[in-house]
């Protein structure tokens, strides 16, 4: 039912939820939590999923960038209702290089970027007039090369356990569990 590599698995459930039509079908659930063991969690979209991890970006200085700051164990949950599939996914995280989030912000249309740069993101603010005139202010300033902000980047959430959900009839459902060992993975059927 699965390939051996589950990263590998993952990308190709992507692709196949892609193809079906799975309205943003990058979209996951991230699971932080504070020093003291607060969870907390929010939607997000996923970057990419390659040998290292699981990519995203967000602002360090948000609510998710500081528990990571606190409490670099972190999980994410893709669900693809349609398909009858979900992924979790539990691990580390770190952040990426400057230059892959430069790298990855020169990608995004000029607004997101000046959107991005203009957000302190999870802060109190006056209202949402003052966040659209710092966006145009930036755009203003910069054009359509709004630099990223310091405060802005990406993270890897490199897994140590990654969970394949296959939906079955009657509640019987495939599970696989993998987990680290060594450079590779040791695959485990679940119950259901």
């Amino acid at each position: 039912m699965t390939a051996p590599d589950p990263i590998a698995e993952f990308n190709a459930w992507l692709e196949e939820a892609r193809r079906a039509g799975v309205p943003v079908p990058e979209a996951i659930a991230l699971a932080t939590a504070d020093a003291e063991g607060r969870p907390s969690a929010r939607m997000l979209l996923l970057k990419g999923a390659d040998e290292r991890g699981f990519t995203f970006f967000t602002g360090y200085e948000s609510r998710k960038g500081l528990e990571l700051e606190a409490n670099p164990h972190a999980a994410l949950v893709v669900y693809w209702q349609p398909l009858g599939r979900q992924v979790r996914v539990e691990g580390t995280v770190r952040k990426l290089s400057a230059e892959e989030s430069d790298a990855y912000f020169a990608t995004r249309p000029p607004l997101s970027r000046a959107a991005a740069a203009a957000s302190r993101q999870s802060e109190v603010i006056e209202g949402r007039e003052a966040l659209e005139a710092e966006i145009e202010r930036l755009l203003a300033e910069h054009g359509d090369e709004v630099p990223r902000p310091e405060r802005w980047g990406g993270y890897v959430l490199e897994p140590e356990a990654i969970e394949l959900w296959q939906h079955g009839d009657d509640r019987v459902h495939d599970r696989f569990r993998f987990t680290r060992e060594g450079a590779g993975w040791r695959r485990e059927r679940l119950a259901p």
